[in-house]
């Protein structure tokens, strides 16, 4: 898992539990990296999963919401950055049938070794979009969040259901619905 989405993941934690709850996490995880990331480098999800496990048992918020919450910021706060591909595409549905195919392929050329989780889309009509998220780090969660801040920056109402194809969460079929 590359560095950015740990750094990213710290911030969050900090702005909304404080720079104690930073400190708290690294010491109370077993982590390789010892809790020193690099936004280029890459790094175990293992991490991630002990990192996020901890910080829902130390706030009493459920895994599943902190990794929503955190899809919603790391949109805002990271790949908004790179502006070129939410311009490229005119909606949120446009945008969303460009991962895999378009910005995936423009990550890899940047981080050969970045293992991305891979989206199949189909249009089922202008107000309905059928996105299947694949990924055996089983985020989709995260994945949700970022799908609704994509919805926010183009300005857009969805509504999005989500039901896993398979029972570990490793593939997962998102419905969106324009509103």
């Amino acid at each position: 898992m590359k560095g950015i989405v740990f750094v990213g993941f710290f911030e969050l934690v900090e702005k909304e539990f404080g720079y104690e709850m930073v400190d708290k996490l690294i010491a109370s995880c077993n982590l390789e990296s010892k809790g020193i990331y690099t936004s280029v480098g890459t790094y175990s999800h293992n991490e991630m999963v002990q990192l996020v496990t901890k910080l829902s048992e130390f706030s009493g918020v459920e895994v599943p919401v902190l990794l929503k919450t955190y899809g919603q910021y790391f949109g805002k706060a990271h790949l908004r950055k790179y502006n070129m591909f939410y311009e490229q595409a005119s909606d949120t549905f446009s945008f969303l049938e460009s991962i895999h195919n378009h910005i995936h392929v423009e990550v890899k050329k940047l981080y050969p070794e970045a293992e991305l989780p891979h989206f199949d889309s189909n249009r089922v009509s202008d107000s309905i979009l059928e996105l299947v998220y694949t990924s055996a780090r089983k985020m989709s969660a995260f994945a949700k969040g970022l799908i609704e801040d994509t919805a926010l920056y183009y300005g857009e109402e969805v509504e999005i259901s989500q039901k896993n194809i398979e029972a570990d969460g490793s593939k997962v079929l998102f419905t969106i619905t324009k509103l």
